[in-house]
């Protein structure tokens, strides 16, 4: 059974810069729901324009609460 959560994240381009050249490995962002979500830096790098990452997502986490997915919900 899988668990989906929402977040919202504004992270500028040039700090996501530290995490692409490898400096920080992971994203600490706040759910929706106050939880603390840790995610690898990696997984948001398709969402990465000009102006950084920013939006509203939605994690697809399974059962032992690893990531399966991360969808935009909106931006």
């Amino acid at each position: 059974m899988s668990t989906c959560i929402n977040f919202s994240i504004s992270l500028s381009a040039e700090r996501y810069l530290r995490y692409y050249q490898g400096h920080a490995r992971v994203v600490i962002v706040r759910s929706e729901d106050g939880r603390r979500i840790q995610l690898p830096a990696a997984s948001l790098r398709p969402f990465v324009t000009a102006e950084g990452i920013v939006g509203r997502f939605e994690l697809t986490l399974d059962e032992n609460n690893k990531l399966i997915d991360i969808r935009r919900v909106d931006s």
